[in-house]
């Protein structure tokens, strides 16, 4: 009896325990479901990763994205130096012999071309032209600076005032000396042939043309008409 008695008073021991044991397995069952939790994020972390990565372009992207860019500026750089050209160079502003509203790129760079050479065969022209102007210009100044000295030559003569002497004079003495010069010309002068005419002018010129023969024969003119006119 006291055995039963035993047994019954133990048996809830025994169903606690098992009730107790129970609870433990169920509490031991929460770890597991917290590692559940904990590889799903880690596995939804892990896509976002690679969504987000998968946004970054790689360096072939993004070399070919410069490259691109880099040849559309050089594009529009060329299209920019066309469209300058057309509108700089006057020949350029022309329609093509077709008819055309717009020429093409090689006729812009002939036309452009021809334009220069024209423009460098003016400058060369124009410099050419300057230069033949400031000689001349030189030269007029030389001749000013003479024509001053001989007027101040002049003003400064003690014969400035005086009566001046007539055309006709001039005339007769110049007749008289060339009448001279012409009968010893026609003296020593011979017409045969080229040859000779040139040897007998060269002879007459060392002859009867240096400066104190000259002298000599223009002072003899100068009496002869300085008495022809005091006996008038």
């Amino acid at each position: 009896m006291s055995s039963m008695k035993r047994d019954s008073l133990s048996s809830p021991t025994s169903s606690q325990s098992g009730f107790s044991f129970s609870r433990t397995s169920s509490t031991g069952s929460i770890p597991n479901t917290a590692g559940c939790t904990s590889s799903a994020s880690s596995a939804h972390n892990s896509d976002d990763e690679d969504s987000e990565s998968s946004k970054i372009p790689s360096y072939k992207d993004r070399r070919r994205e410069a490259h691109t860019v880099a040849e559309q500026k050089r594009r529009d750089a060329i299209k920019k130096g066309y469209d300058e050209l057309q509108t700089i160079v006057p020949t350029c502003q022309q329609q093509d012999a077709l008819g055309s509203q717009k020429i093409s790129k090689a006729t812009v760079l002939q036309r452009s071309i021809d334009y220069m050479q024209f423009l460098s065969n003016q400058k060369k022209k124009q410099e050419e032209e300057l230069e033949s102007l400031r000689k001349e210009v030189m030269a007029l100044k030389i001749m000013k600076a003479n024509y001053e000295h001989i007027v101040k030559t002049h003003q400064s003569s003690p014969s400035h005032g005086q009566s001046q002497i007539s055309d006709e004079v001039k005339f007769q003495v110049f007749r008289s000396t060339m009448d001279s010069l012409f009968h010893s010309f026609n003296a020593s002068i011979s017409v045969a042939n080229f040859a000779e005419l040139s040897a007998c002018v060269f002879s007459w010129l060392e002859e009867y043309c240096k400066p104190q023969t000259l002298q000599e024969l223009v002072l003899n003119v100068l009496h002869q008409v300085n008495n022809t006119v005091n006996n008038h």
